[in-house]
């Protein structure tokens, strides 16, 4: 099969494009052809396709009022990438279009230059920007699925949920509203949730009649499923420093434990300053270290010599690679027990759980985790890497999709 794989970005910026790239190695080491579709940028991975990608569009940068309204205009549908996505399929006839994410930038006009040539199409859902305004199912600081159960977005308007801006939420509404009045989300023919929170969530907000399944994120197929034999003892926190992840929280819960193994964080965010203005007023300098941003082997040496790796995400995570990683190297984690993070971990087996929001209910889990002796440690950690092989297999991944991939060809050749 020859696939055409479209991400608005060419370059690892996150999970999604982990994803992206590791499909594109899995199906091209299978013997599948794979093109891809992008938007321009000077941080892309070399492509045979790049000529035809679409052109760059910044949403954050120092582009005034009036840049931002055209910006935000354009979100409502490119017809850059329309003309453009087309023109490859043209030239490269692919048999199936997997898209990831492609709103905002490229955004689902995509599609409509996908159904003119009745290729089929699957989308992998790797957040909520289909089902909530500001993408994050959080309002004001708290967790929120309010637009999707009252099926309106008049929850939205009133709490100016895009970035506190009447105007960006104004056009973020128009967004969607376009997409539902064009019923966008039909002209998939297939939805894969990384998370049975999520697939939940997209067919209770009922913009598709298509089909969505659960399947969880692979690993790349050179992962090696093994407890390290080098464990320090530090509590390690890796990802984004800012306010829905839970960093604040947990460091509050270190403090309250007053543990003596040290809390490792590292990453870069938002958010930094204020952990760090929060340290130095409780003295905790010397047990709360900030190791800044780490990638490679740097950071997968930092991951395989934790005592245990924490995720308190106080907002609805997907199926984020951290933990699955973590658990791959035989790490035991604690995470919050909302969102897709619970279908990731047995709780008192591979891991514990913790209540978001919630300093006590993370110290106690802390606890928990020092208190085990080292067979108990030990039978945890080898679970933990069970856990992950029966989850992330990225061969038992492939299988599925390619199945999947058949079935929705043959039925478009059906007609």
């Amino acid at each position: 099969m020859k696939i055409l794989l479209v991400n608005k970005y060419h370059y690892i910026k996150g999970g999604s494009e982990t994803y992206h790239f590791g499909l594109a190695k899995l199906l091209e080491r299978h013997g599948h052809e794979v093109i891809f579709f992008a938007m321009a940028d000077e941080q892309n991975m070399d492509c045979a396709q790049s000529g035809y990608f679409s052109k760059n569009v910044d949403f954050n940068g120092d582009i005034g009022a009036a840049g931002k309204l055209k910006a935000g205009l354009h979100a409502l549908y490119s017809f850059d990438a329309k003309k453009k996505i087309a023109k490859l399929i043209e030239d490269e006839r692919p048999d199936l279009v997997h898209i990831n994410l492609v709103h905002r930038h490229l955004t689902l006009s995509v599609l409509d230059a996908i159904q003119k040539y009745n290729l089929p199409v699957v989308h992998t859902v790797h957040d909520a920007n289909s089902i909530c305004l500001n993408h994050a199912m959080m309002t004001d600081g708290k967790i929120c699925d309010r637009c999707v159960t009252d099926h309106s977005y008049r929850y939205a308007l009133k709490h100016n949920c895009v970035k506190g801006s009447k105007l960006q939420t104004l056009l973020a509404l128009a967004e969607a509203e376009n997409y539902n009045r064009r019923k966008s989300y039909n002209k998939i023919d297939c939805y894969i949730c990384p998370s049975r929170f999520y697939q939940n969530e997209l067919a209770l907000s009922g913009i598709t009649d298509s089909p969505i399944v659960h399947m969880t994120n692979f690993l790349p197929e050179d992962t090696v499923y093994e407890a390290s034999a080098d464990v320090r003892d530090y509590f390690l926190y890796f990802g984004r420093l800012s306010f829905e992840k839970g960093v604040l929280t947990l460091i509050k819960a270190y403090d309250a434990g007053h543990f003596d193994n040290p809390l490792y964080l590292v990453g870069t965010g938002p958010l930094r300053d204020e952990l760090e203005a929060y340290v130095r007023e409780h003295n905790l300098q010397d047990r709360v270290l900030f190791k800044g941003f780490q990638s490679g082997d740097e950071l997968k040496n930092t991951v395989a010599r934790a005592k245990c790796v924490i995720l308190p995400s106080e907002w609805h995570e997907n199926c984020p690679y951290s933990i699955m990683e973590a658990q791959a190297s035989g790490k035991p984690v604690i995470v919050s027990n909302i969102g897709g993070l619970p279908e990731l971990v047995q709780d008192g087996v591979s891991g514990f759980f913790c209540e978001p929001f919630d300093p006590d209910s993370l110290c106690a889990a802390m606890r928990k985790l020092n208190e085990l002796n080292a067979n108990e440690y030990r039978a945890m950690s080898q679970a933990a890497v069970q856990n992950a092989k029966a989850l992330c297999d990225s061969e038992a991944y492939y299988e599925k999709l390619t199945e999947l991939y058949k079935k929705l060809i043959a039925e478009k050749q059906r007609g």
